[in-house]
């Protein structure tokens, strides 16, 4: 099973791994036109009912594989308006082949005549809202069809997460304004909703590679939006708590989260490294804790400062003083929030029973230390953390050459990066966009594409100046690595 959303981000990362959406698009079309031809003998009418985006797209192309049947294309909307390239050029070349088309810019021009096949093609998975004109009466019409209707990726109307219709009900007559698919025929995987409906679904293998849902890739940043009504403080608030033996990890970390995207950053750091942590940048807000160590009578500020942020990065530069170990234990067995654990304060996480949702980013060394295992192979070495991560329930990013993402249930691989990123301070980067990442987003993914961006940041760096790159030039590329992955 596959939701929509990963649907989406899982063939963006195959287009990136080098197989097109318009080879996609032929294959889908393929399997389109097999489920007609199971559906009738040659010969018989077939009538595809196509909206303007991609979902219309693969009914044009079907169509070209349907040269034994009496076939029709019909367009809810005017040709210039399909929202696609891929789309567009499959439309053009129906045009070139002289197959029939016809155009539906009003819900009255469509008349779907006696057909023994439709092919729903109007909306894909991913649309949510009721059908509109002129799609409402398309539906009403399929449904009151005695055509075998064959529905492509998900019967339009209907939520592919859920089996739910996308709208109200009909105030006149109580019709769910879906289209009732007697088969369909959905893409890659089976999708949650469809196991609810009275239909035959079969699933398409269209060459999209395991590698797309294996690694993270650009499709993973598809959910992290933002809104462009939005203000101060709407896209993440974070705390770094960190700093004492050490004041480059804790700016590192908050720089990181605020590249990353996060609104505001707060750093909460004992006095005695307070000024040289605000020197570092002009952007952070630095709140100062009395002494030179965090340690257990700052629990009561530092939870303070956290009840009022999205996300808490608790680690960095924080040093493994006895007293810190307490500061850590005592805050996550009282903490209810985000948090992402790194560097010395890892080792406590397996012994303490919270409520936070924590995302822990050990390196190797740190998960062994933690008590979890590791491997050379990295298939190997991902179902040994996954095994961790369920045991300690809690999200685990594993640093390496391919870093490991898992929370007990689900796993993905990172292999951005580089060997020059084995250099000090990047693993506060990484922590730091984590934070920032978390803040808008699930705790799996934020750990997913905070590995992913920033190894590309770093991969980016290394293209431009060798090995030699230092941790800031990482976090200085993370918004071109968020923008342009």
């Amino acid at each position: 099973m596959i939701t929509t959303d990963r649907m989406a981000a899982v063939d963006a990362n195959a287009a990136a791994l080098g197989v097109p959406r318009k080879q996609l698009m032929e294959s889908s079309a393929n399997a389109v036109a097999s489920e007609v031809r199971a559906a009738a003998d040659p010969g018989a009418t077939v009538t595809l009912v196509c909206g303007r985006g991609n979902n219309g797209g693969d009914a044009f192309a079907a169509a070209r594989f349907l040269s034994a049947y009496d076939v029709t294309v019909s367009l809810l909307g005017r040709p210039e308006s399909v929202r696609t390239d891929i789309a567009r050029e499959n439309w053009a070349a129906l045009e070139d082949a002289e197959i029939p088309t016809e155009t539906v810019v009003d819900s009255s021009d469509l008349s779907l005549g006696d057909p023994d096949v439709v092919v729903d093609a109007m909306l894909g998975s991913g649309v949510t809202g009721a059908l509109r004109e002129p799609e409402q009466s398309a539906a009403r019409s399929i449904n009151a069809s005695d055509a075998t209707v064959v529905a492509v990726d998900v019967p339009s109307g209907i939520d592919a997460d859920t089996g739910d219709p996308t709208g109200s009900l009909d105030a006149t007559d109580g019709e769910s304004l879906a289209v009732d698919a007697d088969r369909v025929v959905t893409f890659h995987d089976s999708k949650p909703g469809l196991d609810e409906l009275d239909a035959a679904v079969t699933v398409a293998d269209i060459g999209i590679p395991a590698a797309a849902e294996r690694f993270t890739g650009p499709g993973d940043l598809l959910g992290i939006t933002r809104d462009p009504a939005s203000h101060k403080g709407d896209n993440g608030e974070v705390l770094v708590v960190g700093g004492g033996p050490y004041t480059g990890a804790p700016s590192l970390a908050a720089r990181s989260a605020l590249r990353a995207g996060a609104d505001l950053v707060r750093v909460a750091c004992p006095e005695t490294v307070a000024r040289e942590v605000q020197g570092f940048s002009a952007d952070l807000i630095v709140r100062d804790l009395p002494g030179d160590r965090i340690g257990p009578n700052h629990l009561d500020r530092v939870r303070d400062l956290a009840a009022g942020t999205d996300a808490v990065v608790l680690g960095p530069g924080l040093g493994d003083g006895d007293g810190t170990a307490a500061f850590v234990r005592s805050f996550l067995a009282a903490y209810d929030g985000r948090v992402v654990v790194d560097a010395d304060a890892l080792q406590v996480v397996p012994d303490i029973d919270t409520d936070a949702d924590v995302i822990c980013t050990p390196h190797q060394g740190e998960l062994v230390d933690m008590g979890g295992e590791t491997a050379d192979d990295p298939d190997e070495r991902g179902e040994l953390v996954r095994t961790f991560a369920a045991e300690i329930g809690h999200t685990l990013l594993v640093k390496g050459a391919y870093d490991v993402i898992t929370d007990g249930d689900e796993l993905r691989l990172n292999r951005t990066g580089n060997p020059g990123m084995t250099v000090g301070g990047t693993g506060d980067v990484l922590a730091g966009a984590v934070g920032a990442l978390a803040a808008q987003t699930d705790a799996f993914d934020a750990a997913a594409v905070g590995a992913y961006v920033t190894g590309t940041a770093g991969d980016l760096v290394a293209a431009e100046r060798g090995y030699g790159l230092v941790a800031t030039d990482v976090l200085d590329r993370l918004p071109e690595a968020m923008r342009d992955a």
